[in-house]
């Protein structure tokens, strides 16, 4: 008989199943659930067209009382119901759908743990705002809108804080309520924080005292600071607010987000 040799080395073909990295596993689930929220329709209503639209029409139009130079004003207004729109509407929708249709309960089945889903599902959230940013910004600008680097970094902080505010009340909100019930109520709130908003954006017409009050619904805090933070300001008030949204929101999320 003749021996046959071995063509290749020792262990090549032996198998060595491992977990992958939590780097990985976060990036695997944040691409998918960028891509999901890109291919919505609905979501690219909430997150595009509307912002673009109150962008160019509120700058062009001859509306009174919004000063000289009305696109300093409208750019911090549009960003903050763009990051309104994509970190809680349309996150709180997705997030309860998802639980409908059992993909949530699903996921938790995989080996992809509970901490990457929730992290998957906020950093596409963050990735979409991102954009959003650098859109809205290219419009604002050929529109005449001209912010200092100083303004544009304290506007990037202040709209982080408003992303992960409204993103944790997005997932509270779809993580605990029926589909139904979170489609027509995140669409509620989306209109009542929008007019909550519209009393800062118009507060040299109303009391001072009216202004501090809209300024404690998360709407109205970041649309006072991102004003503020590009103007080369710190609005502290709006970012306590800010700030106190976000930590109980948040654990309020944690505690009572179900799968299922």
């Amino acid at each position: 008989m003749t021996e046959t040799t071995n063509r290749f080395a020792p262990g090549t073909f032996t198998p060595a199943p491992q977990p992958t990295t939590r780097a990985k596993m976060l990036a695997a689930q944040s691409r998918m659930e960028l891509i999901l929220l890109l291919r919505n329709g609905e979501q690219l209503l909430l997150t595009m067209f509307i912002p673009i639209t109150l962008l160019i029409g509120l700058t062009l139009l001859p509306l009174s009382g919004l000063g000289a130079h009305r696109v300093d004003r409208v750019v911090p207004a549009v960003m903050m119901v763009a990051v309104m729109s994509t970190a809680f509407t349309g996150q709180a929708i997705a997030v309860g759908f998802d639980r409908r249709y059992g993909a949530l309960k699903r996921l938790g089945a995989t080996p992809l743990p509970r901490w990457g889903i929730v992290a998957g599902k906020c950093s596409a959230v963050l990735l979409v705002v991102v954009l959003q940013s650098i859109l809205l910004g290219g419009i604002g600008f050929a529109l005449g809108w001209r912010p200092s680097i100083t303004g544009l970094l304290l506007g990037a902080i202040v709209i982080a804080l408003g992303t992960v505010t409204f993103g944790a009340l997005g997932l509270l909100l779809g993580g605990t309520l029926k589909a139904e019930i979170v489609l027509a109520l995140a669409n509620i709130l989306w209109f009542i924080m929008l007019g909550t908003a519209s009393l800062v954006f118009m507060s040299d017409d109303i009391p001072n005292a009216v202004s501090l009050i809209a300024r404690i619904i998360p709407s109205g805090a970041l649309s006072e600071c991102l004003e503020q933070a590009l103007r080369n300001s710190i609005d502290w008030y709006g970012l306590a607010v800010l700030a106190a949204w976000s930590a109980v929101s948040g654990w309020l999320a944690t505690r009572f987000f179900r799968f299922d």
